[in-house]
This record gives structure tokens, sequence and C-alpha cells, in this order.
């Protein structure tokens, strides 16, 4: 779309009596500043539609004249899609300022060589000649009386950390709640965003993964039933609506703006979020100018760690599980050139007695390998001695089906790769890492790896085993880490006495 400037306001082509001087908009230099008109009828639909939002023109399903009227009168407003820098282009939308993430097309909207954004082209092109659109206005946010329904109780670390969080949330301020694996810390936020909801804040829950928002929406739907709550991911229903609550992926933040009071971002440490800095500047945008930010994480960056003990970030940790039992520790086990011995059609003697010993107690295994090709070629020596056994990765069409049947028990050992780190909860297991040396295995990952064993309190230990050709930092890093997470709960009182 191009545009012209008259008397300092931006009209597009479509809507103007002439087309001359007519520009994409990322090559017109304007402010917007227009000041809301006092009695504009203005379209409720439209500023509820837009509100908190940064949308493309196409993504609003109403007219360019009651659009444009909207803008003249100062309740909207137009923002370039991509702009040009010193050292080539960055995207308003996403923040990409990274050349190979852009490129160049013959436009018919603009008549010119356009440049567009690829880090974000799943949510609609955002190219010169695209502009942004934004609303000014916002719809007074109704205030909740008592809108918590939950009967559970808290650990002595959760109402810790619920105190905490209450507080950030009063204070707009920011908080990383740092809970081990199993310590609850969805509940924990639950006082908190009722106080939110009582002052008339908005709240977004984001995480990376889709599945965490599918498993947590109707959680919360149960504990806040009067409240309404949208879920939005990739081809979520939910999709242009709005509610006082919302749960998100990070990407779909990227199409809001200053909408939240209260932004709490769930496993900070989980990919994409952790290795992407789009998702990072979007939870950025969507925040209000005066808002909270609480991260959740149960495996801290090193750098956020060492700022945590240094008192450089805000920060309250819940070292225990809800159930008061100490973390199960990994033990270390060389097992010499696996990999050589894979190709010989063979597991290293040690990894095949431990795989072996469990399949005589009838004892549910994770084993985690770095690879897909590892994987095939584990499961092909396994299968050989129990046919239930199946591996599990990413690109796997039978994923949610073999992960399904392991938490019903009709398998006895599921060979996976590092999409299986986190996110599936079962009783009563071991969990073996094979190759955990390789680079994959980081401090995070291996710490979210333990974290499968010793979740119900009806089986509160078991066996963890880190197979390796050779230790590594992020091995000694992640056992230092969950022994440290037992001695701070030992010390402050949170472990069972008897």
């Amino acid at each position: 779309m191009r545009f012209i400037v008259d008397k300092g306001r931006l009209i597009p082509e479509a809507l103007a009596k002439t087309g001359k001087n007519a520009k994409p908009i990322s090559h017109i230099d304007f402010t917007s500043s227009l000041q809301p008109t006092p009695g504009f009828p203005y379209s409720p639909e439209l500023l509820s539609f837009l509100e908190g939002r940064q949308l493309l023109l196409e993504e609003l399903p109403f007219s360019l004249h009651l659009i444009q009227t909207h803008y003249e009168h100062g309740y909207l407003f137009y923002e370039k899609g991509i702009v040009k820098t010193k050292h080539g282009w960055r995207c308003i939308r996403c923040g990409n300022e990274d050349g190979r993430f852009f490129a160049s097309f013959p436009c018919a909207r603009c008549h010119t060589v356009c440049t567009y954004c690829r880090k974000c082209i799943m949510m609609g092109r955002v190219s010169e000649c695209t502009p942004l659109v934004a609303s000014r206005f916002s719809f007074p946010q109704p205030r909740y009386l008592s809108p918590l329904s939950w009967n559970g109780t808290l650990s002595k670390g959760q109402q810790r950390a619920a105190g905490a969080v209450e507080d950030a949330i009063a204070q707009n301020s920011e908080l990383t709640v740092w809970a081990v694996c199993g310590a609850g810390k969805t509940e924990v936020l639950f006082q908190g965003i009722a106080r939110a909801l009582e002052m008339g804040k908005r709240v977004c829950i984001a995480t990376p993964r889709t599945d965490v928002v599918r498993e947590l929406a109707p959680r919360l739907r149960l504990v806040f039933p009067g409240v309404p709550l949208i879920a939005l991911y990739g081809g979520s229903e939910d999709r242009g609506k709005s509610a006082p609550l919302v749960i998100s992926t990070t990407h779909q933040l990227l199409r809001f703006y200053r909408a939240f009071d209260v932004m709490v971002i769930d496993e900070v440490d989980a990919f994409p979020y952790s290795v992407e800095p789009m998702l990072e500047y979007a939870a950025a945008k969507a925040r209000k100018a005066e808002s909270s930010l609480i991260y959740l994480t149960a495996t801290p960056h090193p750098a956020w760690q060492r700022d945590i003990r240094r008192g450089k970030r805000k920060a309250v940790t819940i070292p225990a599980r809800y159930h008061g039992f100490p973390l199960p520790v990994p033990s270390f086990e060389w097992c010499g050139n696996w990999r050589r011995q894979l190709k010989r059609g063979r597991l290293p003697r040690n990894v095949a007695a431990w795989v072996l010993s469990r399949m005589e107690t009838k004892k549910q295994a994770f084993l985690f390998v770095p690879q897909i090709d590892v994987l095939e070629q584990v499961v092909h020596i396994v299968k050989q001695w129990h046919e239930r056994v199946e591996g599990v990765h990413a690109e796997d069409p039978e994923r949610a089906e073999k992960v399904q049947a392991f938490r019903d028990g009709r398998i006895p050992l599921l060979v996976t790769t590092t999409i299986l780190e986190r996110g599936v909860t079962v009783p009563n297991i071991d969990v073996a890492v094979l190759g955990a040396e390789d680079d994959i295995f980081t401090e995070s990952a291996l710490v979210q790896i333990a974290g499968r064993v010793g979740r119900s309190v009806q089986h509160p230990d078991g066996d963890i085993r880190f197979f390796h050709y050779g230790k590594t930092r992020g091995m000694v890093a992640a056992k230092r880490q969950i022994e440290r997470m037992n001695k701070e709960a030992a010390e402050r009182g949170l472990l069972r006495t008897q």
C-alpha cells in the first residue's frame, strides 16, 4: 500500500483524491501525534478488536474507510512495518535486524522492489509498504471480586514465592521465580493473578510451547471460573478475541502492543524462547509501560544464576518439591566409546545392564539420546529384548500416541531425544542419558531430564544415570545445581524430617 501526506496526515492512496507523490509508508517521514477528537462516534467493535494489538491491515475485518476515519480522529495510529537503519533494516513487529532474514520482491501494491521481513513471515508479511495499525484507546477493565476458586494448599516454599509474586504484581516490578522441577510453580501464580484481576489488570501467561498453553488453559478456567480466558497458539479458535486473562505462546505476542499489566513468561529457559531474541522483543512490546514481569524457570541460564546469587536480579527460589522429599541426584557412569559400540550393533555393557534391570523389575524408564540416528540404532538393539520398546523424536508422526502409551504403562522403555526433557510426567520411572557428554545435553537440559524422576509423593525417588564418554562442565553443573537446591531446601526446613 502507498500513502500520501496531506496537512501532516497519512492518507491511503485508495482513499486519496490523487495518487500524486504516493509512497510506501517506510519512505515517509511522519509523526503519530494526532490527538483523539472529543465526542467522536467511534466504533466499539473496531477499537475493542484492536485494543492492545498491533496488526496488519489485512488482519482487520473492517473497511479501510472506517480505519482511516479513526486514524484521522486520533483513535488509531499507523506505524512503519520496517524501517531503514545504518546497517540495513529493522522489523518493527519482531525486532529483526539480521540482514539474512530480509528479502526483496517486485511488489504490486507499491510498484517498487519492496523489502520484507522473513523472520516473522508466518504471522503475515511485513514490508516497506506495510503499515502496522494500533489503537490509542483502551476500555476500562472490569474488576473481579474474589475471582479465585481453589481449595488446594501451598507448601512453605510455594507460600513464600506466591507472596513475592503478588507483591511484584502490585508494585509493577520484575521477579524471577526459580522453582525446581515438580515444585508446583503454576499454583504459585494463583494468588497473584487473583490480586491482578481484583485491581482491574490484564494478565498474560506466555510460554514457548503450544502443548503447555493447551494444558494451562483448562486448569486456569477451573480456578478462575468467572473470568473470561482465551488461549492463543497457531490455529487457535480464540484468535482476535480479547479477555482479561490470556494464555499464549510467545510467538503470538508479536501481535500485541502495550496490552498487559502483568506478563508472566513460563519456561523462560526453554526452546525457542531461550535462543530467539525475537520472542523477548515480543514480550517486551506486549507489556504496558507500567507493568510487572514475572519469569518462571526451573533451570535459569548460568548468567542469571550468578546474578541471583549476587543480588543483581530479584528472585525467589522454591528449592523443594511440593511433596517435601529431596530431589534425586544423578550419578555419572563412564561407558566408553558408545558410538563405536552402537555401530557394532550393541550397547555398552553397563548401559545394557541398566536397561535389562528395568525390564526385569518392570519399572518404566526413559533413555535419552542426543540424535535421531542414535535413537534408531538403540531402539533396533533394545527391541530384540522387548518388542514393546519404542523411540520418539520431534519429527515422529506417532509421537503423541507413543507418549500416551508410555503414560498408560504399555511401553516399558521409551528412547527419546531431548524433545521429552520437559512436559511429560510419569509417577514412577527411572531415567538414563546415553552420551551425556554431547553438546545438546546442556546444564539446563540435564536438570530438566533429572526432574522427570521422583515427581509423585508415592514414588519420590528413583535412579538417574548419566552414561558418558568423558564428563563435561554441563554435567557437573547440573549435578551441583540439584545438590545446591537440596541443601537450600534442608536449611530452610522445607524437607520432610521422617
